[in-house]
């Protein structure tokens, strides 16, 4: 089920790329808009970031192997990783595109490209909230990142819709300065989007890097280990994201005159306490060490 509602998200963010590259782009060259073009080139990278997610859940959705005995998770970190750099390549080409625009005449706005930008708009924010709900339900960094993307493209869109609109009222009104409106919303959106990018790599980057997860979820562990009452000290609580899961690395102390049975009893009990309270832990390697009642008292 959870498979399906996040390939059904990513298909529609396909579609819906592909479709709106090629309105953007035959609308900018008929009607000469130069923002709706650099917008549509900008949505041709968009389905690749796509297409960049959707090959990444694929492979981060099979199962553990012997080459991958941890699963294929991260396949879809560095999916988002690569969606990041596109969105920061889409956001340099933005900023040169509206920079190098300044310094040209400005070109005859046109109410079909307004139309489209509009159009583009509420279509990417219905997008963006549809795609983020299900990508943070099912904790998909593939579909997270895909969220963004369309994120960037709200931006995007914004300034678009705002340039055509200045410069269809500065045409209405004779006011020749506001057809330049179109560049400079463009720089201040690709700042935007640039900076969308940044963090979104930067994320991604620190889960490839096997960064700790949250100290406030560590703690959540650490609570639900310590209401096993054989557990007398946590010696090493660590965690890590691999994807849409997190891995639980655990060494804990109990009284050492338990048998082997035991010991393997008290690490089922921790496992199932911890990923029955966390949905989004795949598995908890818990290593235990002998306690005796001297060590505590020394």
């Amino acid at each position: 089920m959870k498979k399906t509602a996040s390939m059904l998200a990513i298909w529609i963010s396909l579609a819906s790329n592909i479709v709106l590259t090629a309105i953007k782009i035959i609308v900018g060259l008929l009607f000469n808009s130069q923002v709706l073009i650099a917008d549509g080139i900008h949505n041709a990278g968009d389905v690749i970031a796509t297409a960049t997610a959707y090959s990444s859940m694929r492979v981060s959705s099979k199962p553990a192997d012997v080459e991958h005995p941890y699963g294929h998770g991260k396949a879809e970190v560095l999916g988002a990783f690569i969606v990041a750099i596109i969105l920061g390549g889409a956001a340099i080409y933005m900023g040169y595109h509206s920079i190098h625009a300044l310094f040209e005449p400005a070109g005859e706005a046109h109410i079909i490209a307004f139309c489209a930008a509009i159009v583009s708009l509420v279509w990417k924010q219905i997008l963006y909230v549809y795609t983020m709900r299900i990508g943070q339900k099912l904790n998909s960094k593939g579909l997270i990142a895909t969220a963004y993307d369309h994120l960037a493209d709200v931006y995007a869109s914004i300034a678009a819709s705002v340039g055509i609109g200045l410069a269809l009222l500065g045409d209405h009104y004779n006011i020749s300065y506001l057809a330049y409106g179109d560049p400079v919303a463009g720089i201040i959106v690709s700042f935007l989007v640039l900076k969308l990018a940044y963090e979104m790599g930067s994320e991604s980057f620190d889960i490839l890097m096997e960064r700790s997860v949250n100290s406030t979820y560590i703690e959540q562990y650490a609570q639900l280990i310590r209401t096993v009452p054989e557990v007398k000290r946590i010696d090493r609580l660590r965690a890590r994201e691999h994807g849409h899961y997190i891995l639980v690395d655990a060494r804990l102390g109990i009284p050492g005159q338990l048998t082997i049975q035991e010991g393997h009893d008290i690490s089922r009990s921790i496992k199932q306490k911890i990923k029955e309270a966390h949905n989004d832990v795949d598995e908890v390697l818990v290593h235990l060490n002998p306690w005796y009642e001297e060590q505590a008292d020394a």
